[in-house]
């Protein structure tokens, strides 16, 4: 399985980023430009995932790498991000809440 850092990751421009956490963790603050497809909807998400590469991340990393080694699988091509969304805050980096 493919993975990568946090900060490895505030480096990329151009990757989709998916983010795992259902909606309520999502809510509370995540990556800016991720996109919100939770882990346990997923499997009727498939068809939002983007063509091509594209990164997972989730709070801590469990859970992104479940659904990295599920989506590698079935071919698609998806990154781990290791530490995950508390990672990226750990590191102070900045956090996007969805408009009420």
């Amino acid at each position: 399985m493919k993975s990568i850092t946090v900060a490895q990751l505030a480096e990329r421009s151009g990757t989709p980023l998916i983010d795992v956490r259902e909606r309520d963790e999502f809510a509370t603050g995540h990556v800016p430009g991720a996109v919100n497809l939770p882990m346990s909807e997923i499997g009727d998400l498939l068809q939002e995932l983007p063509d091509g590469a594209f990164d997972v991340i989730c709070q801590l990393g469990g859970r992104s790498a479940r659904v990295v080694e599920a989506l590698e699988a079935r071919g698609y091509d998806a990154t781990n991000v290791d530490g995950g969304t508390a990672q990226w805050i750990a590191e102070g980096r900045a956090v996007e809440t969805p408009a009420p």
